[in-house]
């Protein structure tokens, strides 16, 4: 099966366009599996799929885990049924494990503006911190994302930033001018510090950042305002659209800037502050102040 899983990797990434991240994920899930399935692979039925899902959940796996894990294994059986190694899909039937439902955390907008305040804008490591934190608030952007943009990627004149998401797919968001302003900084100290990489946000030794080195920058800043250190990019993804959607900006412009294939993956932010909406509610409904006999 070995072999198969290394073909089907090869057409995720040339067909579909797939990070490396994805792809090792998919590795380590499929891998995985074809250790617990039969050797052969048309020798697989639904109750190894099945079996495979729950034995992931009773090592501790939780059900969002095992979830996207039978999401591997279902793509690479469909792909092996296209392919013709395989009569029928033994996934297919599976029941995708029902996931606990955890509202996103996201900062106020005091922790949000202490968090962008904190890092200095003298020296390289401080101007591009700065300028990293700024991005995130101001555009959203994943982590994956932020660390892959080129400085061509980036018009601080205009205010706008070309990002690559998932699946290669270009979207052109928004720029802050305070988010324009540190970029422009981080930019120039950069140029004096003649670090001549396309990459836009590098580390002291000149080489592109990694994921877990932004994440790094986040807590350490966190910490510094008084955080426990849990927070990292993606609270500050969910940060910037929970800000837009209190501020009443519509969930499908929301959906667009965060790059979402779907709607539903944005809707979650509709249950965040309820007490916000309520206000709202009662503020603009027409009959929601009427008095009650």
């Amino acid at each position: 099966m070995k072999t198969m899983i290394e073909k089907f990797l090869r057409h995720l990434e040339s067909e579909r366009g797939m990070s490396g991240h994805t792809l090792r994920a998919y590795r380590k899930d499929l891998e995985d599996f074809a250790a617990y399935a039969p050797k052969n692979a048309s020798e697989i039925e639904m109750i190894d799929v099945r079996g495979f899902v729950a034995q992931q959940i009773k090592n501790g796996l939780s059900k969002t885990t095992a979830g996207r894990r039978l999401s591997s294994v279902r793509s690479f059986l469909t792909y092996l049924t296209r392919e013709g190694y395989l009569t029928a899909n033994p996934a297919k039937l599976v029941t995708t494990p029902r996931a606990e439902q955890h509202l996103p955390k996201f900062l106020s907008v005091d922790d949000a503006f202490a968090l962008l305040e904190k890092p200095d804008t003298i020296g390289f490591l401080h101007a591009r911190d700065k300028a990293i934190l700024e991005l995130l608030y101001s555009s959203g952007l994943r982590v994956s994302e932020v660390c892959v943009l080129t400085a061509e990627d980036i018009n601080t004149r205009e205010g706008l930033v070309k990002v690559e998401g998932k699946g290669r797919k270009e979207r052109i968001v928004p720029l802050g001018s305070k988010a324009a302003e540190a970029i422009r900084g981080y930019m120039t100290e950069k140029m004096l510090l003649k670090k001549k990489s396309k990459i836009l946000f590098l580390n002291k030794s000149g080489t592109p950042l990694s994921e877990r080195s932004v994440r790094r920058i986040v807590v350490k800043y966190s910490r510094l305002i008084g955080m426990n250190g849990q927070i990292g990019p993606h609270t500050i993804r969910h940060t910037f659209a929970s800000h837009l959607l209190q501020a009443g900006a519509d969930l499908r412009v929301i959906q667009e800037l965060l790059g979402h294939a779907s709607l539903s993956t944005t809707q979650k932010y509709t249950h965040l502050d309820i007490a916000h909406l309520m206000d709202i509610y009662d503020r603009a409904h027409p009959r929601s102040s009427e008095e009650k006999d």
